[in-house]
């Protein structure tokens, strides 16, 4: 035994309702026709047959637009990258070890994969432009290194100091020693 359907069901099954009296005065918005439902294919055609075919002109200029968006995007990292290592602490925890990992890990992986990243943006056209769009994205991977290096600096892990190298150090011979004398 089939249960029935519900009623929105059978609305949706239906079609489009007729077009009353009242709702003749506003017209149909934009891309709509009152006749029939147009398929996913139907639809394609259509938005194809209304739009040109881009020049090779507009194609390097949008793919070289695009490439500066890839370049630029660390550098909208940055302030987030440097606002979450300040939250971190200088301590030694989980959570501050693995933002520094992740801030050594990120931007070497990417600048080894440099040309991949923007292999989708080179054409014969665009191939000189890109080099300089490919150094300030290694550019602004350093920074993010920089930003690395400055939190490892400040959690006390770097050996800056003299201290840090006493196992290295060896012991003075002086010049010359004093005795002291004894009466008089």
């Amino acid at each position: 035994m089939v249960a029935p359907q519900p009623k929105w069901v059978l609305e949706l099954n239906s079609g489009l309702p007729a077009k009353s009296k009242h709702a003749t005065s506003i017209p149909d918005p934009p891309g709509l026709s009152a006749s029939k439902p147009m398929t996913g294919k139907q639809a394609k055609k259509s938005q194809a047959a209304g739009r040109k075919i881009p020049t090779t002109e507009e194609t390097e200029t949008l793919k070289l637009k695009k490439a500066w968006e890839v370049a630029l995007a660390p550098a909208k990292q940055l302030p987030m990258q440097a606002i979450m290592g300040y939250m971190s602490g200088n301590s030694l925890q989980i959570f501050s070890i693995m933002m520094v990992f992740m801030l050594f890990k990120n931007p070497i992986q990417a600048i080894s994969q440099t040309n991949l990243a923007f292999s989708r943006f080179e054409s014969p056209g665009t191939r000189s432009q890109m080099l300089g769009i490919k150094a300030v994205y290694v550019l602004m991977q350093c920074l993010l290194l920089g930003l690395g290096i400055y939190k490892v600096n400040s959690m006390g892990l770097l050996p800056t100091t003299r201290s840090d190298w006493l196992a290295w150090e060896t012991e003075r011979q002086p010049l010359e020693r004093a005795y002291f004398a004894f009466g008089q």
